[in-house]
């Protein structure tokens, strides 16, 4: 496989991601709405930029024929995104799902590789949630996310390889950022405030490092296709409570960073195992959360994270309120 189509590829994993598979030898084709610019991604010989959208299926099938594997990363990509304007949400994370897995095959894509979420299993008391653990996702961002992959599976067959990817929450640093995700959110506050602030505490988070993320994506490239075929995996690091995550970012960051707990209504537990991707396709992540931060850090002190309390670049609901994405 040559020719590599990433649908969101100017987003926060994309613009990390684009970079590593041309570094690869690989030509990629990034189909992006470019909201937050095409300076994100670096121009390239062998990089396509379409500003375009993926429910434009006219689009879809004139730039998607000759191209070897899709990564579907576009979305509305979190709760409080999607909750913005549902509507939009639904056309961008559901209706557009089938028509773009149909034009991919017909237009001979070889392999497609979908991400889901780690979300989609819901609240689960069980230490270690596992992939054939039933799901219950409990949002609408959630439950589109779940049924995607259902309907990918339709389209499965010798000549069309599908894999779906369950991620934990991304983290680190990425040239298109967002300081919207816990690992993020926190590591911003202790640097730009000095304080940060706990709700709760007890509740998991699973993250995985950016640069794991993406590896991981490279891998699905060059694996055979009867190693990956049909198969759905998570991937995540190790699961920690947003008090551990926080007591991560202040060892970093410094002992001046105070962090201050409050109680919390909000006692959502997420937490996932990464033993089976590790098992059947031999991934596992190797970048802890601590250094996440510590890339952070060095992007904050070198002066490439401007304004990033208030500048609605880095923020995915301040930006979509602010240009009215439709």
């Amino acid at each position: 496989m040559k020719n590599i189509f990433i649908t969101g590829g100017a987003g926060y994993v994309g613009a990390v991601l684009t970079p590593k598979l041309l570094d690869k030898g690989y030509n990629v084709t990034v189909l992006d709405l470019m909201i937050y610019g095409e300076d994100v991604l670096p121009n390239h010989p062998n990089l396509k930029k379409v500003k375009g959208d993926i429910r434009d299926q006219e689009l879809l099938k004139k730039i998607l024929p000759g191209q070897d594997a899709v990564i579907h990363l576009a979305c509305i990509s979190n709760d409080p995104s999607f909750e913005l304007n549902p509507t939009l949400g639904k056309s961008i994370n559901l209706d557009a799902f089938e028509p773009l897995v149909k034009i991919a095959k017909e237009s001979g894509v070889q392999r497609f590789i979908y991400a889901s979420s780690s979300s989609v299993y819901g609240i689960k008391e069980t230490p270690n949630v596992t992939e054939d653990m039933p799901l219950d996702p409990l949002t609408d961002y959630s439950k589109f996310k779940a049924e995607c992959e259902v309907i990918l599976e339709k389209y499965r067959s010798d000549d069309f390889t599908t894999f779906t990817v369950r991620p934990a929450t991304v983290c680190g640093y990425s040239k298109r950022l967002r300081l919207d995700l816990t690992v993020n959110i926190l590591t911003n506050l202790a640097i730009n405030k000095g304080t940060i602030t706990v709700f709760g505490g007890d509740q998991k988070r699973p993250n995985i490092h950016i640069e794991d993320m993406t590896d991981l994506y490279c891998l699905l490239l060059e694996l055979p296709k009867e190693k990956i075929s049909g198969k759905i995996l998570n991937a995540g690091y190790e699961n920690h409570t947003v008090s551990e995550i926080a007591g991560m970012v202040k060892h970093v960051v410094g002992d001046q960073v105070n962090i201050v707990t409050t109680p919390t209504n909000d006692h959502r537990s997420y937490h996932i195992s990464s033993e089976k991707i590790k098992k059947e396709l031999g991934f596992e992540a190797t970048h802890t959360l601590e250094d996440a931060v510590a890339d952070l850090k060095r992007e904050f002190e070198a002066g490439h994270i401007p304004n990033s309390l208030d500048d609605p670049r880095y923020f995915n609901v301040k930006l979509m309120q602010m240009i009215e994405l439709k």
